[in-house]
């Protein structure tokens, strides 16, 4: 968690920046979201699943999701992805950090070739797509997904991988 901690910061601070700059939230919201965030982030103990997102959506509802999604496609040209519905080829996921999932709210997918597609609910933080694009060689395709189906996904991930250590021992 320690060494996820920055780049949880960043990918957090600079998504604010980013809906802020795209007039998507107002500064006052974005200010009192990151009050909450630190807040939590401060009492947080184990995997960091935090999202400074959630919190502007949920529980300050200052912006909608699906007026994130709809920005996403129009002005950045993405498409949008239900990972929850997908099957990820086995050497994605196991070559995948969860944590690191969790961290920047994104998936790998999907690999052909020399091209990973990826989901995220971050697009709009430069800190995760420079974070994927060092980590990753090759090239990626990006896809908008709702916090909702990266959280599902994970989780059924985590489940799976539980269960299966439950039968293995």
């Amino acid at each position: 968690m320690a060494s996820l901690k920055p780049l949880i910061m960043r990918a957090n601070r600079l998504l604010g920046a980013s809906l802020v700059e795209r007039g998507l939230v107002s500064i006052e919201a974005l200010d009192a979201a990151n009050e909450r965030f630190l807040e939590l982030l401060s009492n947080a103990t184990g995997e960091m699943r935090l999202s400074l997102l959630s919190i502007l959506i949920n529980e300050k509802q200052s912006v909608h999701e699906s007026k994130l999604m709809e920005h996403l496609v129009e002005e950045e040209g993405l498409g949008i992805i239900d990972v929850r519905n997908m099957e990820v080829p086995e050497e994605l996921t196991a070559a995948t950090d969860r944590s690191e999932c969790w961290a920047t709210w994104s998936v790998p997918f999907d690999l052909v070739e020399d091209t990973r597609y990826i989901a995220t609910a971050y697009y709009m933080s430069p800190a995760v797509r420079t974070f994927w694009e060092q980590k990753i060689t090759g090239n990626i395709v990006w896809f908008a997904a709702p916090l909702e189906t990266i959280s599902d996904y994970l989780e059924t991930q985590e489940a799976e991988e539980a269960k299966a250590a439950m039968i293995a021992s």
